[in-house]
């Protein structure tokens, strides 16, 4: 028996097939995870590699990581404190903005009907 040759437009397939599916069942980390790993790599109780492996996360992801958290804290000692707000706190704020719009509104017609008193006052003496 004679084995063809696997031609390389063959493989492909299979190749795709094996990446879906690591893609797919690739662990997402939570920011607190992330946190977490970071903190302890920076701590230096064990290797970077040592850590690595016992997260299951190539040192390439932990350093990325370790430079974004490094960079993020730069930039909010620095002063940069904007941040993406919640959608709770959207609504919130954008409630609190019509209740102080009609509060504005409401002084300024008490305002204008106050100065249309106090003209009809002085025509009415003179």
């Amino acid at each position: 028996m004679s084995q063809k040759p696997a031609t390389p437009n063959a493989k492909a397939p299979a190749d795709r097939v094996v990446r879906d599916i690591r893609r797919a069942t690739r662990k997402h980390y939570s920011a607190e995870d992330k946190i977490r790993i970071v903190l302890e790599g920076l701590r230096g109780e064990e290797s970077i590699a040592a850590l690595c492996r016992r997260e299951g996360i190539a040192e390439s992801l932990y350093y990325t990581w370790s430079k974004e958290f490094l960079e993020a804290g730069k930039r909010r000692l620095a002063g940069d404190t904007a941040r993406a707000a919640t959608t709770d706190e959207v609504k919130e704020l954008r409630q609190e903005a019509r209740s102080l719009k009609e509060v504005v509104a409401e002084q300024a017609l008490e305002l204008r009907l106050l100065k249309k008193s106090l003209i009809a006052d002085e025509d009415g003496r003179e």
